[in-house]
């Protein structure tokens, strides 16, 4: 019978405490040994929520713990980078907290190292897990799409949220610009064109370099098919996916966070990851998928600034 892979949770966000952590405990295949946090009292308060006895007081305190082999990694999307290039040199596999990276050159950075390292890398993509959202991308599999249009957006009313911190790596594009990019993505493939308009915050005030609160894409495919694409952080709640065939019109709300209901896409998503690091085989979200997102995301940036 083969070991369990024994998972160490690399800082304290609220993703980890409410979503990961109860994930890997009700994980089969995984064992959740570690935790670690740069606030000793936060990491030891996790701790003791979730009856996990080892806590590190430091990130690389706990990569170089030898008895974890795998890292979940949730920490501001600046530190990205840094801490999986560090995890991977420590000999772990990495899941990584969405966004991967900052942009397409650390993706294909970290990519670089994980395959050095003979390690798995993933990006927590938790909602491409849900059986409910496979289902829905595998139907329209031998159809004609036309049209996609999703959107992700809600209101941040706390001036002080990392999310509205450029220098953290936050911005609606980043954050939940994601989800919408990569889902057109996942059903339509690459695009040959983009074009998008960027809101940032203080722009009205002539303010160039304010983190952005809303940005609307649209997409072209070779195949013809068009998306429309929304996400925002001064909008209210709202959370779409309409896809349009020749043979229907199919509609969908909250397609990127309807967790545990009655799935639990977390669960199912480390149990796949670890059942793949166990056996040697690729990540079930191969890297080079997230590499392409960020690309993606880049080019969205770059065609904003020309428009």
């Amino acid at each position: 019978m083969t070991e369990p892979l024994r998972w160490g949770v690399l800082g304290a966000a609220w993703i980890a405490d409410r979503a990961v952590i109860p994930a890997l405990q009700a994980a089969t295949g995984c064992e959740l040994v570690a935790i670690a946090s740069r606030d000793p009292e936060r990491a030891a308060a996790m701790g003791r929520r979730h009856g996990v006895a080892r806590v590190h007081a430091g990130y690389q305190e706990l990569l170089d713990d030898p008895e974890v082999d795998a890292v979940y990694l949730p920490l501001a999307n600046n530190l990205h980078r840094e801490w999986t290039l560090r995890a991977l040199a420590a000999g772990k596999h990495v899941l990584c907290e969405k966004p991967l990276a900052l942009n397409g050159a650390e993706a294909e950075e970290m990519a670089a190292a994980a395959a050095a390292a003979r390690r798995l890398l993933m990006e927590a993509a938790m909602y491409r897990f849900h059986p409910r959202m496979r289902r829905l991308v595998a139907s329209f599999a031998e159809e004609r799409i036309r049209h996609l249009y999703t959107t992700f957006g809600f209101t941040i009313r706390t001036a002080g949220n990392y999310r509205l911190q450029p220098e953290l790596g936050g911005g609606a594009l980043l954050d939940v610009g994601f989800y919408v990019a990569d889902l057109a993505r996942w059903m339509l493939g690459e695009p040959q064109r983009v074009e998008a308009a960027i809101r940032r915050a203080g722009q009205e005030d002539g303010r160039e370099d304010g983190v952005d609160m809303s940005c609307s894409v649209l997409l072209a495919f070779p195949s013809g098919a068009h998306a429309s694409l929304f996400c925002s952080f001064e909008s209210p709640e709202v959370q779409d996916l309409i896809v349009i065939s020749d043979e229907r019109v199919v509609q969908t709300q909250r397609p990127f966070s309807g967790w545990r209901d009655p799935d639990d896409p977390y669960q199912i998503m480390v149990e796949e990851f670890a059942r793949a690091a166990q056996a040697g085989e690729p990540a079930p979200l191969p890297v080079e998928s997230s590499i392409a997102n960020m690309r993606l995301l880049d080019r969205i940036r770059a065609a904003a600034r020309t428009d």
